[in-house]
C-alpha cells in the first residue's frame, strides 16, 4: 500500500472557501449594480424592502457561483487562475456545492418575492438560471459566443433592483442591462489577451482559441465602438444628466483609444513587453463600468436638491 502523507491531503474546508465558492468578487459587483438600479429608480422604497432586496439579490449572485463552480470544477482544475478555487482543490465537495447553490437559489428567490415582488423575483430566478444553465453547462463550452450572449446573466442585477422599487421594467433599467451587456464582450476578451493558454488547456472556446488573438483584438475594438454612443445615450434618459455625459464621454474616449491601441498591436509587440496593454485596458474596463454605475448613482442623489438630470 502506498503510504500518504498529511500534506497530500486536501485541506478541510474552512469559513473562507465557503465565501470564495460565492464567488464574493461577482457578487460585489451584482449588488452594486442593482443598488444603483433600486436607487436611480423615481420612486420611494422603504429601507427595510431595500435592504432585503439586495441582501436575497447578492444571495441569488452567490448561489449562481456556487452551481457554476459545481459544474465547472473539471475545466477549473485544468486552469492556472481557477485551479485552487475549494471544488477543484477538493476543500468543498462537488455535492455540497450543488446543495448549497440550490438551497441559496431557493431561499434567495422565494424571499425577493415575498419581500418585493414577483417580477423581480421572477427576473432573479430567471438570471439564476441563466448563468447556470444557460450560460455555464452550455454556451460556455459550445461557442466562441459565450462572453457575447452569456453576458446577459450579469446584465439583469440592475433590473431587478429597478424591479424590486418600481415593480415594472423600464427604458431606463433596460438602458443598464444594455450597458453592462455590451461592456462584457470588450472586458472578457481583453483578459483572454494574455490568458489564452488557461481556456486552451481547459477547452473552452474562447475567441482567442478559436479564432486567434488578432481577431480577438479586431472584434474588441468593434465592440468597445458599438458600446460608447450606447454608453453616452444614457445621459438623454431618465437616470442621466450632464454629471453622467461627462463621465461617460471622458471614460468611453478612454476606452475607445485602448481598444484602438490594442488592435493596432502586433503579437511580437504585445509579447515583449507583457501584454501591458491588454492588461491595463481589462484592468480600465473594470472601472469603466464601476465609474458608469457611480454617476447613475450621483445623478439620483443630485435630484432631490433640484441639482440632477437635465
Amino acid at each position: 500500500m502506498t503510504d500518504m502523507r498529511a500534506s497530500d491531503l486536501p485541506a478541510e474546508a474552512g469559513f473562507g472557501d465557503y465565501v470564495a465558492l460565492l464567488k464574493p468578487r461577482v457578487m460585489s459587483l451584482v449588488v452594486f449594480t442593482a443598488l444603483v438600479g433600486l436607487l436611480s429608480a423615481p420612486v420611494a422604497v422603504h429601507p427595510m424592502v431595500a435592504l432585503a432586496g439586495i441582501l436575497f439579490i447578492a444571495l441569488g449572485a452567490g448561489a449562481s457561483g456556487a452551481l457554476n463552480m459545481w459544474w465547472d470544477a473539471d475545466i477549473d482544475a485544468l486552469m492556472r487562475r481557477t485551479r485552487n478555487r475549494p471544488v477543484p482543490a477538493g476543500r468543498v465537495a462537488p455535492r455540497e456545492a450543488l446543495a448549497i447553490g440550490l438551497a441559496l437559489s431557493g431561499i434567495a428567490v422565494v424571499m425577493l418575492g415575498l419581500a418585493a415582488n414577483l417580477l423581480a423575483a421572477g427576473l432573479l430566478a430567471f438570471t439564476i438560471f441563466f448563468y447556470a444553465v444557460i450560460y455555464s453547462m452550455w454556451l460556455k463550452r459550445a461557442t466562441p459566443q459565450n462572453i457575447v450572449i452569456g453576458g446577459a446573466a450579469g446584465a439583469f442585477p440592475p433590473m431587478i433592483g429597478w424591479a424590486v422599487a418600481t415593480g415594472g421594467v423600464s427604458v431606463e433599467s433596460l438602458f443598464m442591462f444594455a450597458l453592462i451587456f455590451m461592456w462584457t464582450p470588450p472586458h472578457f476578451w481583453s483578459l483572454a489577451l494574455f490568458t489564452k493558454s488557461d481556456y486552451a488547456d481547459a477547452g473552452v472556446p474562447m475567441l482567442t482559441v478559436t479564432h486567434g488573438r488578432r481577431v480577438t483584438r479586431a472584434h474588441v475594438l468593434a465592440y468597445t465602438l458599438a458600446l460608447a454612443p450606447l454608453a453616452v445615450a444614457g445621459a438623454v434618459t431618465g437616470i442621466g444628466g450632464p454629471l453622467y455625459l461627462a463621465v461617460s464621454v471622458a471614460l468611453n474616449l478612454w476606452f475607445v483609444a485602448g481598444a484602438v491601441r490594442i488592435w493596432r498591436r502586433t503579437e511580437a509587440q504585445a509579447e515583449a513587453d507583457g501584454y501591458r496593454a491588454e492588461k491595463r485596458l481589462f484592468r480600465f474596463s473594470l472601472y469603466y463600468l464601476f465609474l458608469h454605475f457611480a454617476a447613475i448613482l450621483a445623478e439620483a442623489a443630485l435630484k432631490p436638491h433640484g441639482m440632477g438630470g437635465w
